[in-house]
């Protein structure tokens, strides 16, 4: 009988310490899908750090001239008006006006080369994220909402606007009321 009880203890014990390692067992599998996802996590967030980084420096890279070609924006604006307000016809400045014409043009041809275009709406239809609308007139001989004079262009800087153009926009003409004479 000292045999059949230490039998039934061992059997208790085996099934004590089966019970406790069934349990420590899954403990640990808890634990491991735990760090899993942890480790998964983890990895999706370093991911999305890496792709932000790339998106920063691509942005960097695309609009870095973005405050430099603003400042310049101005010595365009310059040696355009002073072409318009040169007369074509005086001989005596001919070389003068050959050399603005030349200097414009190097400058829009190297605007070109880093994707900085000009908005010259002139004859458009008036778009706000694009213009801005510095006067509006009455027009009978073009659409309403129509650009009908640019005061100064606006650019983009691969595609993101710079500086809006400043423009008058078009609008009906007033309806005609009739005179006091005419109403008589």
């Amino acid at each position: 009988m000292a045999d059949e009880q230490t039998l039934d203890e061992q059997n208790l014990n085996a099934e004590a310490a089966g019970d406790e390692l069934s349990t420590r067992v899954q403990v640990l599998e808890e634990q491991l899908a735990a760090a899993q996802d942890q480790s998964l996590r983890t990895a999706a967030d370093l991911q999305n750090v890496r792709r932000r980084a790339e998106q920063d420096v691509e942005k960097a890279h695309k609009f870095a001239l973005e405050k430099f070609a603003g400042d310049l924006l101005p010595v365009i604006d310059s040696l355009e008006r002073g072409l318009e307000l040169s007369s074509a016809e005086d001989e005596s400045i001919r070389p003068m006006r050959e050399g603005i014409e030349l200097t414009l043009k190097m400058f829009h041809d190297t605007l070109k080369r880093y994707n900085l275009e000009a908005i010259d709406p002139h004859g458009e239809p008036f778009n706000a994220e694009l213009h801005q609308a510095m006067a509006m007139q009455e027009s009978a001989d073009v659409e309403p909402n129509s650009v009908l004079k640019v005061f100064q262009k606006g650019y983009q800087l691969n595609g993101r606007l710079l500086r809006p153009a400043m423009v008058v926009v078009s609008k009906a003409p007033a309806p005609v009321s009739p005179s006091i004479d005419e109403k008589a």
